[in-house]
């Protein structure tokens, strides 16, 4: 029997069990079109990453709390409250490290911001006076607070550009007094909008001097992390190499494996970030590709059937001539094209649903590119015709094994 007649057969048959044939294929395309939504989602969520990173602001160096593990993030970033930082570093970041051009202290809350009978739940930041510089962002009215404010705990706050319009609605914001945490403070001016950077939109939060922050909201006298900016990029590398040598000076750490503070470029910041979404998205792609097993099982099971169903036609082939080759390359390519047409219908509607994720999230508002990796459709293709081999020899070279003359006699 020559490939194309094969082939006949095996496309005849599948059209004659229509709804059997798609049961069979189901296993498949969910676990294909799994793979393929979890890497195209997995590479759109590293882009949202990359252009977030990007939106913070060019020449950045951030310190954080905790030493990081080779290859690992700092262990602020997780999530664990690390109280080694303190104002006074940045402090001394600022006045002792060449390169630097302004740095600004970090502490950060969320509360209840009132004015009138209008009232939501917002971030607050707690900042020095250099923040407008490190973070590339403008004052749309008003000013931001002086280091006299920042230094004396003034009761003043600069809002966001979301935060004016939905607290204000249009009413000048300048000189108004808002409430955190039953404190009164003056509003002295309102931020550009900027939209998101950094996993945090700008837009929707609040800023208020640091030391304000630390003792009259928080009750703190730790930072979460420092800000710096450096002239050039050339010096961003011996710029952190100072900061290291200033804050062990500082926290009397003589052995660097002893650090208790994570100095880190954006583009160190960015690499840790992607590693912890690559671990991510090959587990749950791992996790995906087991139904592609269990698909598979399914497969080789319904041939099975098939098998039993069609011994005496097996029979009358062999009685024909057929070789067992023949009946074991039919039975094959019967798995193999039904795990292919599977594949096809997989891949499709994991593209589909990729880009309705990806239009999702650009409805949201998040810098989120529709990435589907030609190399992800390949192996989804090789991976389906894999599992057509694999699962579908058995029942193969049981029907090839058939003798013919039992086949016809087969009741």
């Amino acid at each position: 029997m020559h490939l194309k007649s094969i082939l006949k057969i095996a496309l005849s048959n599948l059209r004659a069990n229509k709804v059997r044939s798609f049961l069979t294929m189901l296993g498949v395309i969910v676990g294909v079109g799994s793979v393929i939504v979890i890497i195209s989602v997995g590479a759109g969520a590293q882009s949202l990453i990359l252009n977030q990173v990007k939106g913070l602001g060019t020449n950045l160096v951030g310190v954080l709390p905790g030493k990081s593990e080779k290859n690992s993030p700092p262990a602020a970033v997780m999530g664990i409250n690390i109280t080694t930082l303190k104002l006074s570093d940045a402090q001394a970041i600022t006045q002792r490290v060449p390169h630097v051009i302004a740095d600004t202290p970090l502490v950060r809350g969320f509360d209840q911001l009132s004015w009138q009978n209008r009232n939501n739940f917002y971030d607050f930041l707690g900042v020095s006076e250099n923040y407008p510089l490190v973070q590339d962002s403008e004052v749309g009215i008003g000013r931001f607070f002086t280091q006299n404010e920042a230094d004396s705990m003034a009761k003043v706050l600069v809002l966001g550009h979301q935060v004016a319009l939905d607290l204000f609605e249009g009413q000048d914001p300048l000189g108004q007094s808002v409430k955190i945490k039953n404190v009164n403070f003056r509003v002295i001016g309102v931020m550009e909008e900027k939209g998101s950077a950094g996993f945090e939109n700008q837009d929707l939060q609040v800023f208020l001097p640091i030391t304000t922050v630390q003792k009259l909201l928080l009750g703190i006298n730790h930072i979460a992390a420092i800000r710096v900016k450096i002239d050039e990029s050339k010096n961003i590398q011996p710029a952190i190499t100072d900061i290291e040598t200033l804050l062990r000076e500082r926290h009397k750490i003589t052995n660097p494996e002893n650090d208790d503070f994570t100095v880190l470029d954006s583009a160190q910041a960015l690499q840790a970030l992607l590693q912890i979404t690559d671990a991510v998205r090959y587990f749950l792609a791992s996790i995906a590709a087991m139904a592609l097993v269990v698909g598979g099982i399914g497969i080789m099971n319904i041939m099975l059937v098939v098998v039993s169903e069609r011994i005496k036609e097996i029979g009358l082939r062999k009685a024909l001539g057929a070789k067992r080759s023949d009946i074991l390359f039919q039975f094959v390519l019967e798995t193999m094209t039904i795990t292919f047409l599977g594949g096809l219908i997989g891949i499709f509607g994991g593209i589909v649903i990729s880009g309705l994720v990806a239009l999702g999230a650009h409805a949201l508002d998040y810098a989120w590119d529709f990435v589907v990796s030609p190399n992800a459709l390949l192996l989804a293709v090789f991976i389906s015709f894999l599992v057509g081999l694999v699962f579908g020899i058995y029942p193969a070279r049981k029907a090839a094994k058939l003798s013919p003359m039992e086949a016809l006699k087969y009741e």
